[in-house]
């Protein structure tokens, strides 16, 4: 079952701005390590599912995963060969809206090599492009 909101008020959006940087879910929060955007696009929940299921199949149950986006706008499209009016077409999927800067997943309890390849795996099924990044811890004496 892909990811999709539960319910929502309105099913059919509008496209929306993905000007500027991402100034929300931009640092590492939860985990140890995170897999940054650093392009901006809309992230189909067929794309968002297949990253997942590449970081859990390589952590092999070891460690916790996050996924720090969800898929909480819809797209439409008309049916093909159809004319030009009559309407806005049905909802084909759900979207994550993704500015350069987001963090899209994080890893934890797993050593910085093993989360370093899971995370290039994932990265591998995204159409953007992406950095591996660490949390800085504060340097205590």
């Amino acid at each position: 079952m892909p990811l999709m909101p539960e319910r929502v008020k309105y099913r059919k959006m509008h496209r929306g701005s993905r000007a500027g940087m991402a100034w929300r879910a931009n640092t590492v929060a939860f985990g140890e390590y995170g897999l940054q955007a650093l392009d901006r696009a809309w992230i189909d929940t067929k794309q968002l599912e297949a990253a997942r299921v590449a970081i859990a199949r390589h952590l092999k149950r070891h460690g916790k995963m996050w996924i720090r986006v969800f898929p909480h706008k819809s797209y439409t499209k008309k049916p093909l060969e159809t004319r030009m009016g009559k309407g806005k077409g049905a909802v084909e999927s759900w979207v994550a809206v993704v500015r350069p800067a987001n963090v899209l997943f994080e890893v934890d309890g797993v050593p910085e090599h093993v989360a370093r390849e899971a995370m290039r795996l994932a990265a591998s099924k995204l159409p953007i492009r992406t950095k591996f990044i660490a949390r800085h811890k504060v340097g205590t004496l």
